[in-house]
C-alpha cells in the first residue's frame, strides 16, 4: 500500500496501462481483461489487476497532469516494483500534420515544465521514452496492421491558453500534437531506470475545431488499447 493507491503488495501486476480517465480504466478492464479485480479506489482512482491471454496486467488512471501522473508512476515503479509503463491516452493536434483517430507512438515529449528539473535534475527540455516497449510498440503494430506515426509530443502544463498560436517549443522540436502526461512520466521513468511509453489517438484538431464525438470515442479508442495490451504481453 503507497500514499496515493490502495493496493496490497502483489496486486499490482508488472505491466500496467494508464489512461488518464479512472472511467477509462475500468471500461478496459470490464470489457478487455479477465476476471479483473479492483485493487484500489482510493481518491476515486480504479486500478484493477486481471488476465489478458493469460497474463496478468494493471489498468489504473494516471489522473492529469505532470503532477497526477508524477504520483501514480512513481509510486507505481517504487511500492509496487512496477517494471513498465504503457501511458493510453488522447492528445490535440496543431495542424493537419496529424488527423482525428491516427495513432501516436511517442518518441520524445517536449515540455517548459520544470517538473524534470525540480523532481530529479534533469535539465533537458525533451526527453525521450525509456526502456525498450517503444520498439516492442511500432513491432506489434505492424503485427496487427495497425497504422502508427512515430513522432514528438508537446507535452504541457497547459489547457487553456491566452495565445492560441502553436508554442515556440512544439515548432521547435516538430511536435504536431499537444497533450499533458508523457514528459512526466518519461522523467521518472528514467531517474528510476523503468520502462515508459505513451500512446496517443488524436481526439481533435485543434485549428479546424474537428473533434472525435462522445459516441465515437469507445470504438476510436479501441486500436489503442487493444495495441498496448498486445505489447503488453511480449514484455517479460
Amino acid at each position: 500500500m503507497s500514499i496515493h493507491i490502495s493496493a496490497k503488495k502483489g496486486e499490482i501486476a508488472k505491466v500496467v496501462l494508464q489512461p488518464g480517465d479512472p472511467l477509462r480504466a475500468k471500461y478496459i478492464a470490464e470489457n478487455f481483461l479477465e476476471n479483473a479485480k479492483l485493487v484500489s479506489q482510493t481518491r476515486g482512482i480504479f486500478y484493477y489487476t486481471g488476465l489478458y491471454k493469460g497474463k496478468e496486467i494493471s489498468v489504473g488512471a494516471s489522473g492529469m497532469g505532470f503532477p497526477s501522473i508524477g504520483i501514480y508512476s512513481f509510486e507505481l515503479y517504487t511500492e509496487y516494483e512496477v517494471e513498465t509503463i504503457i501511458r493510453i491516452g488522447t492528445c490535440g493536434g496543431y495542424s493537419s500534420d496529424v488527423k482525428l483517430f491516427d495513432l501516436l507512438n511517442v518518441e520524445n515529449a517536449a515540455s517548459e515544465s520544470t517538473y524534470a528539473k525540480y523532481a530529479w535534475g534533469f535539465e533537458e527540455e525533451l526527453l525521450s521514452h525509456q526502456g525498450n516497449i517503444f520498439d516492442i510498440i511500432n513491432q506489434t503494430a505492424e503485427e496487427l496492421s495497425l497504422k502508427t506515426k512515430a513522432t514528438n509530443i508537446h507535452s504541457s502544463d497547459i489547457f487553456y491558453r491566452k495565445d492560441p498560436a502553436v508554442p515556440a517549443i512544439a515548432t521547435k522540436y516538430n511536435c504536431p500534437a499537444v497533450e499533458m502526461e508523457a514528459f512526466g512520466l518519461f522523467a521518472n521513468a528514467k531517474h528510476l531506470g523503468k520502462n515508459a511509453a505513451t500512446i496517443l489517438t488524436v481526439s481533435d484538431i485543434i485549428p479546424t475545431k474537428e473533434f472525435i464525438s462522445a459516441d465515437e470515442r469507445e470504438k476510436a479508442l479501441k486500436p489503442m488499447i487493444e495495441l498496448a495490451l498486445e505489447s503488453a504481453l511480449k514484455v517479460i
